[in-house]
């Protein structure tokens, strides 16, 4: 790690650190300064107070950890073929893949639709679960195959001289090195599933099954738009994310950083 050691280069970095952060801490400021006027503390209190606000958690909570389960292993099975193993079309695969990343929700909304009604999933969580995760998985694979091309290959070949099989390889070698792009999948995966708003909308119709999205919603209605409680729920729904970025904070930097470089 680089390390500058004159006081004047510290000082200057950190004041450019300071600038370079300050339009993104502005808008989150500004949002709970707007969810505390008005009637104060007591537009947490009407958010917390709604009788179904448990349930929605718990929903946003079955759906996140699916997905995310699903991610992770689709991921790193994936990345890892793509990165070290050989087969035929592999680049044209891999390209195919990214591809996706060129198809936002609005756009294969109507397919999904369909698709979910003639399997019989629509109004279920798997209808909302398994767009997530497909939608999720192409960005991830390019992340971690980076991640993955930076393990010398000479441990695999060692592994392999020792007898071990493709599948060993991976689970005692690969595997527990991906620690760190594994913090930052889940973190990815957290924060593009719990903030996901128009397949929950769509899919989602009976009310036990909604999530934490559509919570804004009971203080927006043709009579009320009470926007203070608005962004009081927006800032309640936002703190899992938050306590799941700090406590994977070093492993998602870390990950991120290394997957983003070949």
């Amino acid at each position: 790690m680089l390390e500058s050691r004159r006081l004047s280069t510290r000082v200057l970095l950190q004041v450019v650190a300071t600038i370079l952060v300050l339009p993104f801490l502005y808008p989150l400021v500004a949002m709970v300064q707007e969810s505390l006027s008005g009637a104060g503390w007591n537009n947490y209190a009407a958010v917390l107070a709604i009788p179904e606000l448990p349930l929605f958690f718990r929903n946003s909570a079955i759906i996140s950890a699916v997905v995310i389960a699903l991610v992770y292993v689709c991921t790193m099975l994936a990345a890892f073929a793509f990165s070290k193993l050989q087969f035929r079309a592999k680049e044209v695969l891999f390209w195919l893949l990214l591809a996706a990343l060129t198809l936002p929700e609005v756009v294969i909304l109507a397919p999904l639709f369909a698709t979910a009604t003639n399997l019989g999933i629509y109004n279920t969580y798997l209808s909302v679960i398994l767009p997530l995760a497909a939608l999720q998985v192409p960005f991830t694979v390019l992340l971690t195959r980076n991640f993955i091309d930076g393990i010398p290959d000479e441990l695999l070949d060692a592994a392999r001289v020792d007898g071990a099989s493709t599948w060993k390889t991976f689970w005692y070698i690969v595997w527990p090195l991906t620690a760190p792009i594994g913090a930052a999948i889940v973190v990815l995966t957290l924060i593009g599933t719990w903030n996901d708003y128009l397949l929950p909308l769509v899919f989602l119709q009976d009310p036990s099954l909604q999530t934490v999205t559509l919570v804004p919603s009971f203080f927006v209605g043709e009579f009320n738009n009470d926007q203070t409680k608005v962004v009081a729920a927006a800032v309640i729904t936002a703190l899992p994310e938050i306590v799941a970025y700090l406590a994977l904070q070093k492993l998602f930097e870390r990950g991120l950083s290394a997957g983003a470089l070949k």
